[in-house]
């Protein structure tokens, strides 16, 4: 006789949608099954909040349900149904949940970021890098440098998604091995995005919820930002040496260029206004949404080319993360669990970096985030705090290729030209570059 092997992944499927299912019907059923007032009715609303949260988020932390075809944003909408069907919060509730700004602020980054795209100005700035790049050491720093510094105004997912396949068709054209590059671009999007409100989602929800002003953000982490490059371009070497070590002078392969002048332009002078109206101390996403929106004022790009660029599947999923922290904010912090938590002593600075990165790693910077908001608004210096929590959630996402969305665009784009880009080999360079920033960043932010 012989036994079937178990299918694990679908065995974890059926736990999780299980565990989440159970406590929502469990919830729903328990008020009108017990008196009003009744204690294990208020416990009911409890435990469904607690496995929805926790089956969510370990769903979340996956990025899948095994066995299901469904992503983060459906698995985020999912929880925040659950979580107002449970009755842990109201639609109402639910809709006040939401932070607006939030999303206004990422849908008008991404009108921004579309129309340059489309512009071809990426393309430009790429070629710009490579017409000066006289050997791989050169190369790879104009790598780290254009997508630091373009991560750090513009949200670094987006420019993962342009700049890792012209890297790829660039290096690959060279003769070179694309795997320090693509490291590169990832990594240094990561380490870019630091410095400012607008580099990134985590830091973008941060700026809403703290309102520390944009260029006090950028005073505080644009030094972080900088010298984590710095060790960005010192680690890939050092990994990588086979690539930069006596290696003969490039022969630069002009890549053919396909641009709208007219649109670069008008795209350029729009993301320089946008990013004057940021230090001017005008609302980030006032600012942004606005400028998006003069930007669809065009003959030239038909508006559904725009829409197609834009990832609306990450604005479904902030809101339906904001929900399920709201639900769960609402039915589980009671007084014991915030005095537990205050014990951490997350007044601390190395302590708040300790926890942020490692829930960062955890659970995915962006749900980290949702999740220290109510313990982080109470501290005493709560901007310190902020500012902490950014550093110290977006550094983190270098520990693993799995640590941000940054890094699996890169890796998926890769594959996807038959480049393997294997976790060993992310692993090596970004765990002591996480390490290294962390540290930088900490003692930075203490000193300053």
């Amino acid at each position: 006789m012989t036994t079937s092997p178990i299918h694990w992944p679908r065995v974890f499927s059926i736990l999780l949608v299980g565990l989440i299912v159970l406590g929502a019907v469990a919830a729903a059923l328990a008020p009108g099954l017990l008196p009003a007032g009744d204690r294990l009715g208020a416990e009911g609303h409890v435990a469904a909040a607690a496995a929805i949260f926790i089956g969510s988020y370990l769903a979340l932390a996956i990025g899948r349900i095994p066995g299901l075809s469904i992503d983060r944003a459906g698995i985020a909408l999912v929880g925040a149904g659950l979580m107002v069907g449970s009755g842990a919060l109201s639609l109402d509730d639910a809709y006040r949940a939401v932070d607006l700004d939030t999303i206004v602020l990422l849908l008008g980054m991404m009108i921004v970021v579309a129309n340059l795209r489309l512009s071809g100005f990426f393309a430009i700035a790429n070629a710009w890098v490579v017409a000066r790049a006289k050997g791989p050491l050169v190369l790879l720093a104009g790598v780290v440098l254009t997508s630091g510094l373009l991560s750090a105004f513009l949200v670094n997912d987006a420019i993962c998604l342009v700049l890792a396949p012209l890297v790829l068709r660039l290096t690959m054209a060279m003769g070179r091995k694309p795997v320090p590059y693509l490291l590169a671009v990832a990594m240094a999007s990561n380490v870019g995005s630091t410095a400012t409100i607008t580099g990134n989602p985590q830091n973008i929800m941060i700026g809403s919820f703290s309102h520390i002003p944009y260029p006090s953000f950028a005073i505080a982490l644009g030094p972080v930002a900088l010298a984590g490059l710095a060790v960005t371009i010192a680690l890939i070497v050092l990994f990588h040496r086979e690539e930069f070590v006596d290696a003969a002078p490039l022969a630069a392969v002009p890549p053919a260029l396909r641009f709208n002048r007219a649109l670069v332009i008008r795209s350029l002078i729009a993301t320089a206004l946008m990013i004057a109206l940021f230090f001017a101390g005008q609302p980030p996403a006032k600012a942004a949404i606005i400028i998006g929106a003069l930007l669809l004022l065009t003959r030239r790009v038909k508006s559904q080319r725009v829409y197609a660029e834009i990832d609306w599947s990450l604005l479904l999923m902030f809101a339906g993360l904001f929900i399920i922290v709201a639900g769960a904010q609402h039915a589980l912090l009671t007084p014991d669990v915030v005095a537990a938590v205050g014990r951490l002593h997350l007044d601390q600075l190395p302590v708040l970096t300790a926890v942020t990165a490692v829930l960062s790693n955890l659970v995915s910077n962006v749900p980290a985030v949702l999740m220290m908001k109510p313990f982080v608004e109470p501290l005493a210096d709560p901007t310190r705090a902020w500012l902490t929590v950014a550093m110290a959630s977006t550094l983190a996402g270098n520990f693993t290729v799995l640590g941000s969305i940054a890094n699996l665009i890169v890796v998926q784009r890769a594959a996807a030209s038959g480049i393997a880009i294997s976790f060993w080999d992310y692993f090596r360079v970004g765990a002591p570059l996480t390490l290294i920033t962390l540290v930088l960043g900490a003692l930075w932010l203490a000193w300053t």
